[in-house]
């Protein structure tokens, strides 16, 4: 098996090289530039001006040229700075950014997981029961039903009734979280004042995940219950619970770990509409800001680490499945 990860991860170099290079390239060829939106509203800059700042950040250069240069830096750790914030833009992601991501994706992975999981597997055994419908039925709604939708739907249903939890992190100091309650006031305090503004996003970050995980499991399990070693395990006289838990589940759940593993970059990313709606100042607002205000290195930064947790993933993904399937051997 290390043979086969070691492989896997040189291999992983010329794939991030020629990611980096599509999107540095798609980036650099949308409209505008980081000096446009500098000198916009400006009437006391002249071209001669423009372009003497364009020449001094390079922008003047093909886009291919500028790749190379920014590769070259990009391998010695420097992303460059970011614009809006004038902090370098890899500090500006991973202390200002990334927790506030994390604290968001990592519960919601973590929680929809233990609840879609059981429910498939009860779906599945109960088949065709009312409360299998009953979930069947919320479970396509709410793959369905658009993000953004039913975030605005939220926050118009909470503004009504719950005020207090329709708002993101109201300020975002360097390295820290932000909110209503100052450090001094207690971890207690500053975690439940975290908390009113987390829970909306969160909920709704988790329905979609909940009712995509719930599916992919009962469609696992309703094929694994009808495979002939299930049936012989019964016609053994073995127990239901144990033919359920011990031979049919470690064999559904092998799909899952695949669902799972592309799950975790899918939320940093695809988290975007949900921060926007919420003002959840995580990675995905940070990318959807970013491209607005054309701050290039942050949306590289912030790109680059998605292109890497999937890659990454993807591999340990693979490695699982060699702990839950006997069958799978890497040599």
């Amino acid at each position: 098996m290390g043979t086969y990860a070691l492989r896997r991860v040189i291999q992983m170099i010329p794939l991030l090289l020629v990611i980096s290079l599509l999107i540095f390239g798609l980036t650099a060829l949308q409209p505008g530039d980081p000096v446009d939106q500098l000198v916009f509203g400006n009437s006391n800059i002249t071209p001669e001006d423009i372009a003497r700042l364009k020449a001094s950040y390079g922008l003047d250069q093909p886009w291919f040229t500028r790749y190379f240069f920014w590769l070259k830096q990009a391998i010695t750790g420097n992303f460059g700075y970011s614009q809006d914030f004038g902090i370098p833009a890899l500090e500006y992601v991973f202390q200002n950014r990334l927790p506030n991501t994390l604290l968001l994706t990592v519960p919601a992975l973590i929680i929809s997981t233990l609840i879609a999981v059981p429910l498939g597997i009860f779906s599945a055994v109960r088949q065709y029961s009312a409360l299998d419908y009953i979930l069947t039925f919320l479970a396509f709604v709410a793959v369905s039903a658009p993000v953004f939708w039913v975030g605005a739907l939220a926050l118009y249903f909470f503004a009504i009734y719950l005020p207090q939890l329709t708002g993101g992190l109201l300020s975002l100091p360097p390295g820290g979280l932000g909110g209503d309650v100052p450090p001094e006031a207690g971890w207690w305090a500053v975690a439940l004042d975290k908390l009113k503004y987390l829970l909306l996003p969160l909920m709704i970050l988790m329905l979609r995940e909940i009712a995509v995980t719930l599916r992919f499991m009962r469609a696992n399990m309703l094929e694994t219950l009808t495979q002939d070693y299930v049936r012989t395990a019964r016609a053994k006289g073995l127990a239901d619970r144990r033919v359920l838990y011990k031979h049919a589940l470690r064999n559904a759940v092998t799909p899952i770990v695949t669902l799972l593993g592309l799950s975790i970059p899918g939320l940093f990313g695809g988290a975007v509409i949900t921060e926007t709606v919420f003002s959840w100042p995580g990675m995905g607002k940070a990318i959807l800001d970013a491209l607005v205000s054309k701050d290039f290195n942050v949306v590289m930064v912030c790109l680059m680490m998605l292109a890497v947790l999937t890659v990454v993933f993807q591999l340990l993904t693979d490695l699982a499945y060699a702990l839950v399937d006997p069958r799978i051997r890497y040599a």
